[in-house]
């Protein structure tokens, strides 16, 4: 790794990450070069630094992951080092030493150690030589089929297949017995190709019902290493972390110098240099095992921060830059407790479904202990070529509850509106007994006691009447003023969250309002400038706190706590990627992967008929109807915007019961 002080630095990396180096950079007064695609040229990030150059389409390997044209914007602009940021080139070792062989500084541990902790099978090896505890596990060389079968029935159920490549859960799965090993095993290498180019991977006893602890260490050049406490990143769903926080519930004072002896012990083993995670698995016993090192900044080291009072971004600049660590000893009490919040553009009772679209209303938090970091603002379109993460919401306290009671609060001030967010199931996870408790382990998503937490809010009837009387203000009155929608006694059908709704409209008995029936129950609705952010609404009477995005013809709006769209009805108002008259729409926009079926094809209902991938997520689309496939429009590599005609599928009638 190059070390030297350095003026001049170019960000590899978009979104709130990209803000967040800008920040501390300026602080040092290091001068700012941001990148960005087609897609982010508004983003807030690009205006906040110094300077900004475009890289080019919004495919990532046309723009983040396209190292020559990183590479030729940091010569243009005189850049002296270059920070990777998190995802994208952060952990790849060419990038790494493509840098280094330019003559830049790499903010970051040099390539050879993110070589070795990049590839997971030597990365344990390392570590079971430098006395890290570690998950029994197979990473041998050989890697065909029958070699795995057989490691892995050793091995026994239940297990993990890993990805040697790479990380954040791309190219993983779980598997509960051997008659599951073999599609697993494809679906991970098909997954890891896909990410990380080596479709490569190691398997791992799975240890159940266990903590996911990680330890934040700190190297510099001068060979001091330390660590800075724990992140207790245990709620997580599909390996992706969703809610983090520092302290862990689990870990007093000796643990964690025991797991920070380690975690340093590992850093060390591979002359580590910088900012990185290294992530054990912790059981109810305290035993822990390591998982892998992570060679980059997390995106949850604001938990840290605030607990430590540390810009570890600003650490990193320093260290990458030659100087010595500000602090020389590793963290025993951390100060108060922060807990994170990741804020995604998808639909948790859908599947987690990632979504994309215009950004109609933003707006962050605020308060005692509230941190917000984002990447987007009010009028920006999220683009589906990217992680779907558009915001880390951060409460600090004096103790645990009040850090979540903080957190939950926040998320309920939040206002974004337009495409589909995780807000308000984030709320109902931090008010879960269990997270409560603090006794959530890494399998909670998947167990029986979080089944509610995806259980589709019921539309109350109040807020049917409110999206009732947004449409009709829209298509009948002035867009300002209080108003009758319409003189006379009508029926509505509208679409709302995807379900078909009928409301029948009249003149309410309070002057300029308007009574909408919802089957037995009747609201009397009265809404001013409904065109703008924040509307007045009188809501039987009582004034309402109403919050409004209009994305084209659809109508978004949050009363109530939780963001709702209407969109005119039609026919074909359908939520779902098949309807029965065998049309298959694309559930979301995002990559055709896999196509499973050709033209003349006979298909059953639920057979898989191609894979789409969107914001790192594969999702199986099925047939609806037993038929025949008429049409297939969709190729593999294709992009599809959600929506799109995909399959066409003759239906094959029903035969009459005998």
């Amino acid at each position: 790794m190059s070390a030297r002080p350095f003026h001049r630095l170019l960000i590899a990396n978009r979104g709130e990450i990209a803000a967040r180096i800008v920040r501390s950079a300026r602080e040092l007064g290091v001068h700012t070069i941001a990148v960005f695609s087609d897609a982010d040229a508004g983003a807030p990030y690009v205006a906040m630094a110094d300077e900004a150059a475009r890289l080019g389409p919004a495919t990532p390997s046309a723009s983040y992951l396209n190292i020559p044209r990183i590479l030729e914007v940091a010569s243009e602009r005189g850049a002296e080092a270059i920070h990777p940021g998190y995802g994208f080139l952060s952990e790849n070792p060419d990038f790494a030493a493509a840098v280094e062989a330019a003559g830049l500084v790499f903010v970051g541990p040099s390539s050879a150690s993110i070589a070795l902790m990049g590839d997971k099978a030597a990365a344990k090896s390392r570590m079971q030589k430098a006395g890290v505890p570690c998950v029994p596990g197979y990473d041998g060389e050989t890697q065909d089929d029958a070699t795995l079968r057989r490691a892995a029935d050793d091995l026994g159920y239940p297990l993990l297949i890993k990805a040697t490549a790479g990380g954040g859960g791309r190219g993983m799965r779980s598997v509960e017995g051997s008659e599951a090993f073999s599609e697993a095993l494809s679906a991970a290498r098909r997954e890891a190709a896909h990410a990380f180019g080596d479709d490569g991977v190691l398997l791992e006893r799975l240890v159940t019902h266990a903590r996911h602890v990680e330890i934040q260490i700190f190297a510099d050049s001068h060979g001091d290493v330390i660590h800075l406490g724990e992140r207790d990143c245990s709620t997580q769903r599909r390996h992706q972390k969703v809610l983090e926080e520092c302290p862990s519930p689990a870990v007093d004072a000796s643990l964690r110098a025991a797991m920070g002896q380690a975690a340093i012990a590992a850093a060390q083993a591979v002359d580590y240099v910088g900012a990185g995670t290294v992530e054990f698995l912790l059981d109810d016993e305290g035993a822990f095992y390591f998982l892998e090192m992570n060679t980059r900044l997390q995106v949850e080291h604001p938990v840290t921060e605030m607990v430590t009072g540390l810009d570890l971004v600003r650490m990193q600049l320093e260290v990458a830059g030659g100087a010595p660590l500000p602090v020389r000893d590793s963290l025993t009490e951390p100060c108060g407790h922060a807990i994170e919040a990741r804020v995604y553009l998808e639909d948790p009772y859908a599947g987690f479904m990632p979504d994309a679209g215009l950004i109609g209303a933003f707006v962050p938090p605020a308060g005692a202990g509230v941190r917000c970091d984002v990447g987007v603002q009010a009028g920006q379109v999220a683009s589906g070529d990217y992680d779907p993460m558009v915001a880390k919401i951060i409460a600090h306290g004096p103790n645990r509850e009040v850090a979540r009671r903080r957190l939950s609060a926040a998320l309920q001030e939040t206002t974004l509106l337009g495409p589909t967010s995780n807000r308000h199931w984030l709320v109902q996870v931090l008010e879960h007994p269990a997270f409560v408790a603090g006794e959530v382990r890494t399998d909670f998503l998947d167990s029986p006691a979080a089944a509610a937490l995806f259980e589709p809010p019921l539309l109350p009837s109040r807020e049917l009447a409110v999206a009732a009387a947004l449409r009709v203000g829209a298509r009948f009155g002035s867009q300002t003023g209080w108003r009758n929608a319409h003189p006379f006694v009508q029926t509505l059908r509208l679409c709302v969250d995807d379900a078909t709704h009928e409301v029948i409209l009249s003149r309410g008995e309070q002057p300029h309002a308007l009574a909408v029936r919802v089957g037995d129950a009747v609201h009397l609705v009265a809404i001013r400038d409904e065109r703008t952010p924040r509307p007045q609404l009188l809501l039987d009477g009582s004034p309402v706190a109403l919050a409004v995005s209009w994305d084209r013809e659809d109508v978004v709006f949050c009363v109530g706590g939780r963001e709702r769209r209407c969109t005119p009805w039609s026919p074909s108002s359908s939520g779902n990627a098949g309807d029965a008259d065998g049309t298959v729409h694309a559930p979301t926009t995002g990559t055709v992967l896999r196509v499973e079926v050709t033209t003349g094809d006979t298909v059953a209902a639920g057979q898989p008929l191609l894979i789409v991938e969107a914001m790192k997520l594969e999702t199986s689309i099925v047939a609806p109807v037993n038929g025949v496939v008429e049409e297939v429009l969709a190729s593999p590599s294709h992009q599809v915007k959600k929506g799109a005609l995909l399959v066409r599928i003759a239906p094959t009638p029903v035969e009459p019961p005998a």
